[in-house]
């Protein structure tokens, strides 16, 4: 049988970006020597904040054009000082999602082995949903006004978009990862206080809800939704929500769930018509870069999220088993984390396990 190859675009970006993709990569590739049926490829570009400080760009004109011959995209972290977080964050991760039409953004928030947890009294498996946030319009449509601009008049307007192709397809797809998984739904918006954008997506909740009727589904108002984190996540399964509502959850959700240096993200375009993108969460955190302390288990997990994404469960899995263990041994993980070990030597453990 001729051996699949996958061809990732990596894109360290800033900071401990590209010090914990390493390690990802590493991880990935011990996994495909050991499986045998697929390899991956990959090409690295050296896009981000020190790109722009040269070019004055994010990426160059054509670097949609030139990710689109991708099967995946690989990404570090965006974001370093000097650079206003705008022009960053638009000109490089926003603008490949709405590109490729990455409209699934897939958090999870699941509470691993070993993993610590702030919450008292909260069991392992009490913390074990899904977030998936709307990704290409919403909050972050990126629509609105700047009027007046620098004088006693000035006046800024900025739209959210939500246009019923998009809220249904996110829906939809919520609605039908949480019947495959067996959970319920959890639908979060703020319609009493957004008269007409959440007002609306509470509608076409309950409207693709009758499709469902074995999916057991609950709704919540934000502010609810996020004491109920906190108070009582065990209630949660899959959740959906639009984009800046679930921006924010997923970081709470990490915090209750071992900290940034656990979260991991995927940007689906879930037709496959364009590469989708496997992100680390945890920002690119100038501070530690260069200094071997950045925590690479994140990159691993969001490799664990291109392995099923590929179609290759087993080796996601055995991934997240392999970060749990290192955990519960708490021998070979980084200061965040209570140990001494380096990026480097955490990538490295990794691999050794996989092949146990």
């Amino acid at each position: 049988m001729e051996k699949k190859i996958y061809k990732i675009a990596v894109i360290g970006g800033d900071g401990i970006g590209p010090e914990v993709l390493a390690e990802g990569i590493k991880v990935l590739n011990r996994t495909a020597e050991l499986d045998g049926s697929f390899a991956f490829d990959f090409t690295y570009f050296p896009w981000g904040c020190q790109y722009y400080l040269e070019h004055g760009e994010m990426m160059p004109e054509d670097g949609i054009e030139q990710l689109s011959r991708f099967d995946a995209i690989y990404l570090g972290a965006v974001g370093y000082p000097g650079v206003p977080d705008h022009i960053s964050l638009r000109g490089l991760l926003i603008k490949i999602r709405k590109s490729f039409d990455e409209y699934v953004n897939l958090r999870p928030v699941k509470l691993l082995k070993g993993a610590p947890c702030p919450l008292a009294g909260v069991k392992r498996e009490d913390i074990d949903m899904v977030f998936v946030r709307e990704n290409s319009e919403g909050e972050y449509a990126g629509a609105g006004a700047w009027l007046y601009k620098d004088t006693p008049r000035e006046v800024v307007i900025q739209d959210s978009v939500f246009s019923r192709f998009g809220t249904e397809r996110i829906i939809r797809y919520a609605y039908d990862l949480a019947r495959k998984e067996h959970k319920s739904l959890t639908s979060i918006s703020k319609g009493n206080a957004l008269n007409y954008s959440m007002v609306f997506w509470d509608q076409i909740f309950a409207e693709v809800g009758k499709e469902y009727p074995d999916v057991e589904t609950h709704s919540y108002l934000v502010d609810a939704a996020s004491m109920f984190m906190v108070k009582d996540p065990k209630r949660y399964g899959i959740i959906v929500c639009s984009n800046l509502f679930g921006d924010i959850l997923t970081d709470l959700g990490a915090a209750i769930s071992g900290g940034m240096g656990l979260a991991a993200g995927a940007n689906l375009n879930p037709e496959r018509k364009y590469p989708s993108m496997f992100e680390p969460i945890h920002g690119s955190a100038p501070d530690i870069a260069g200094q071997g302390k950045a925590n690479p288990l994140a990159s691993i997990w969001s490799a664990s999220q291109m392995l099923d994404f590929f179609g290759h469960k087993d080796w996601g899995k055995k991934l997240i088993d392999i970060i749990e263990e290192m955990m519960v041994e708490k021998k070979v993980l980084t200061p965040d984390m209570g140990g001494t070990a380096t990026t480097e030597e955490v990538g490295d453990e990794a691999v050794r396990l996989l092949g146990k």
